[in-house]
């Protein structure tokens, strides 16, 4: 080999490397595959395990939209105004493991018939009970929660979201209080429960 053409073969080495990488990426995710007569055809790959389960999805179930989150329950009826005793509750310390309970109290003070499509905990330690037939007008309701404080420690404000025909749609119901830490007493046969005052 003529040393004078070593230069030029490995300058025309490199172009050909560049030459194929900058057609590999030009290809960008593109394979290749062979047909039954034997030449090649392009076949675009997955591109990447959301994308292939968004179009699962979307071939499962048309009207699915994988990008967007669940919507909420959503008010029925014409809109009502409540009259709460209380919307937070501070029930003090208790151990881990405690369970508290408490009831939120309301009154229909609109003119329609009150219907609360969904109240939701915070977490699933927190589980809140409601009517669920329509409360009418000047009838009074309440919100039954029970928080089960099992592994839970420190300050807590656990949240229960109401949603009903009311002008703002949803309301938040706050338990707060401190859980201490330790042994961690045995669930109450009688969970701690306390009956707010009535509203004046």
């Amino acid at each position: 080999m003529d040393k004078n053409n070593l230069p030029m073969i490995q300058t025309g080495l490199l172009a050909l490397v560049v030459l194929l990488l900058g057609y590999h990426m030009f290809l960008g995710g593109h394979e290749h595959t062979a047909t039954t007569d034997g030449t090649a055809s392009a076949a675009v790959a997955p591109v990447d395990a959301k994308a292939a389960a968004r179009q699962q999805l979307a071939a499962t179930n048309p009207t699915a939209t994988p990008n967007k989150p669940a919507e909420p329950a959503k008010p029925v009826g014409p809109t009502t105004t409540l009259q709460w005793n209380e919307t937070t509750f501070d029930f003090g310390t208790v151990n881990a493991g405690e369970i508290v309970e408490h009831t939120y109290k309301f009154k229909n003070v609109g003119k329609h018939p009150l219907n609360i499509t969904q109240a939701k905990g915070s977490c699933g330690c927190t589980v809140p009970s409601y009517p669920k037939t329509p409360v009418a007008p000047g009838a009074e309701g309440e919100i039954k929660v029970r928080f089960d404080s099992k592994n839970k420690k420190g300050k807590r404000n656990q949240i229960v979201t109401i949603t009903a025909n009311t002008p703002e749609g949803n309301t938040k119901l706050n338990l707060t209080g401190m859980v201490n830490e330790g042994a961690g007493a045995a669930a109450d046969a009688n969970p701690m429960q306390i009956t707010p005052t009535a509203a004046q």
